[in-house]
């Protein structure tokens, strides 16, 4: 019997220790639970809200396509007048160079000549370098017929400035010209608006 003294004891040791292993396991429940609960509890008693705020985005707009730009772009491609561009071929070789359109009758140039159409506007391209003589003159055309102009004339010079004395803009200028489908024709203007270094330009009507 005397054996069994320490065995008892040692079973209501494990019991105790197990009784207090619970209670802390039970503690930490409750504890777990508290947090858990702890805005409920301290808000009271709440209803749910049939359908939970929502805040509509408006979708996100794709970039603006910049058609306009792209149009003026392609516009001024379409524009682009090339220094390389050999005029020669499409001169009329008579007393004075001129030029029409296929389909343009010679009395149009002689007309343009004899000044039967009175000069609406003038270009002047002395001093300028060759790039922007050759912007001065696609703009000056372009402009000129969007606001239904139809005589000008452009002055490149007779070259008396120019190293040789070379007219290096006016082989120029009649290319840039022939290459503008705006222009129906042009001729060497008349001694007493300026001769050789000018040309009266003719544009095509606004259709």
């Amino acid at each position: 019997m005397q054996d069994l003294g320490p065995l008892r004891g040692h079973l209501v040791e494990q019991q105790r220790l197990a009784a207090e292993r619970e209670a802390a396991r039970r503690e930490a429940r409750r504890r777990a639970e508290a947090e858990r609960n702890l805005f409920a509890n301290a808000a009271g008693p709440v209803v749910p809200l049939r359908q939970p705020p929502r805040v509509r985005l408006a979708p996100e707009l794709p970039a603006p396509i910049p058609v306009q730009q792209q149009l003026d772009d392609q516009r001024v491609l379409q524009e682009s007048l090339s220094d390389e561009f050999d005029a020669t071929t499409l001169l009329d070789v008579d007393d004075a160079m001129s030029f029409r359109r296929p389909g343009v009758g010679m009395d149009v140039t002689r007309r343009l000549r004899k000044g039967e159409w009175s000069l609406q506007r003038e270009l002047d391209l002395h001093g300028m370098r060759r790039e922007d003589a050759r912007e001065a003159l696609s703009a000056f055309i372009r402009d000129a017929h969007r606001q239904g102009l139809r005589c000008l004339r452009v002055v490149h010079g007779k070259g008396l400035g120019s190293p040789g004395r070379v007219p290096v803009l006016k082989s120029k200028v009649q290319a840039w010209l022939i290459q503008k489908q705006e222009v129906l024709a042009f001729v060497q203007a008349r001694a007493d608006e300026g001769g050789a270094g000018a040309l009266v330009v003719l544009l095509k009507p606004l259709a």
